[in-house]
């Protein structure tokens, strides 16, 4: 045993304790509910006509973010292109709506390849770890469209010698681990950049012009900053030669939406503690908020530091891959109460398979009672109906009261719930539009 780490123990438990959390204030989640108060007669309407559990796709909603994203970058880089990261919401409605507010779309496996080939991007870039041959031959066969961001030295030798085979050339870019990052599965480390970028000199048929990153849960542009002032001191050094080759930075995505995240106490350190110390999960109930940048802001800091670190050194085109930011507005889940067991207890006619994981004993989400509108907020455990005790949408509702046939309204579930949905027990709500 450590005995240095277990004298620790107390202290690290005291620290922890000691932590504080900004309380989600009500009078923000009030502000917040009440558009779709507003819109409940749409939303009803569509359970009248479709039946629920429904997914309900915002397209208005979906094309606002879109163009604000893009505002914010364009008006401060000289040139810029986004790309929606497919995985955050895979949806044909999603990826088609942002290919006509002139996105292309990032893949990161041969499936999402097919499904941007067949919805007619025409600019993909195509990353991920450990891409198989058939993956990389799909890319290779559609070299026009497609972008390949290379994530390790044995990928390049692999995709070389396919494009050598075949007499293609393929246009591509290298993936950089970022120095901070525990996350050693993708890409390369910046210090071996160098030696990767020689490589795929020698090689005929591979152009390699561009470097990519990513960070996540980015609720500030701190990493990204970091990341990108780290490649500018190492890639300065290199010959004029060599950094003309350099067509674009990717600075990839994970950019927090701006109304912050919303946590129950649970899913922070200070109430994981407390639920082991006090076997209770009562104060874990409790909403804790992260804040987050406007994207007006990222776009100000990162434009001033890649002005600053990279465009100095010469001209290029700088890549922006959003998922979260873009789609979480973009669709919605509709359910109905089945069964009300207790005056505090009511199952609903979906499960969290819908949304493919337990992610309401972390997150928190108001619940709208659409047939029953207040903005008023009372306890009501609202479960689903699969066989498992995790099947938790939430602790409490907004509005009058809850009842068998009322109509509740989950908001804001566009980003990484219906790409990760899943037939367990039960099958997946259907998708419908939300008319403008």
């Amino acid at each position: 045993m450590n005995t240095d780490l277990h004298d620790d123990i107390p202290a690290q438990v005291e620290q922890i304790l000691n932590e504080t959390t900004k309380p989600l204030p009500e009078s923000t989640i009030r502000a917040y509910l009440e558009g779709f108060v507003d819109r409940r007669l749409d939303f009803l309407s569509l359970v009248t006509e479709h039946g629920s559990p429904l997914y309900v796709f915002d397209e208005a909603a979906l094309r606002e973010r879109a163009r604000t994203f893009h505002r914010a970058f364009e008006r401060l880089l000289p040139r810029v292109s986004c790309y929606f990261a497919m995985k955050s919401n895979n949806h044909p409605l999603v990826s088609g709506t942002l290919l006509t507010e002139n996105f292309g779309l990032d893949v990161s496996s041969g499936v999402e390849l097919q499904a941007a080939l067949a919805a007619g991007a025409d600019k993909i870039i195509f990353s991920g770890p450990g891409k198989t041959l058939p993956e990389l031959s799909l890319a290779v066969e559609n070299a026009g469209r497609v972008t390949v961001l290379i994530d390790s030295f044995g990928e390049l030798e692999r995709l070389a010698e396919l494009v050598r085979s075949r007499s293609t050339r393929i246009r591509a870019g290298v993936r950089i681990t970022p120095p901070s990052s525990e996350w050693r599965k993708f890409g390369i480390p910046l210090y071996r950049l160098c030696q990767f970028w020689q490589r795929a000199g020698q090689l005929e048929f591979v152009n390699l012009c561009g470097l990519q990153f990513h960070t996540s849960w980015n609720h500030g542009p701190a990493a990204q900053i970091a990341t990108i002032k780290a490649i500018g001191r190492e890639i300065q050094p290199w010959p004029r030669s060599m950094r003309s080759q350099i067509e674009f930075l990717d600075i990839g995505g994970g950019f927090w939406p701006d109304q912050g995240e919303w946590l129950l106490n649970a899913a922070t350190p200070k109430g994981r503690l407390l639920s082991i110390l006090n076997g209770t999960d009562e104060q874990n109930r409790q909403r804790t908020f992260i804040a987050a940048e406007p994207i007006e802001v990222f776009a100000e800091q990162l434009a001033r530091c890649l002005s600053e670190h990279i465009l100095s050194t010469g001209a290029c085109e700088i890549c922006l891959e959003p998922g979260r930011w873009i789609c979480n507005n973009a669709m919605h889940l509709l359910l109905t109460v089945v069964d009300k067991k207790e005056d505090d207890l009511v199952i609903v006619d979906a499960g969290i398979n819908a949304v493919g994981w337990e992610r309401f004993e972390s997150d928190y989400v108001p619940l709208v009672n659409l047939s029953r509108p207040a903005i008023k907020e009372i306890p009501c455990q609202v479960l689903g109906s699969l066989c498992t005790p995790h099947d938790v949408w939430g602790q409490a509702c907004w509005g009058e009261n809850v009842l068998p046939g009322d109509v509740l309204l989950v908001p804001d579930q566009g980003a990484y719930t219906y790409s990760l949905r899943q037939e367990f027990i039960k099958s997946v709500p259907s998708v419908v539009s939300l008319e403008p």
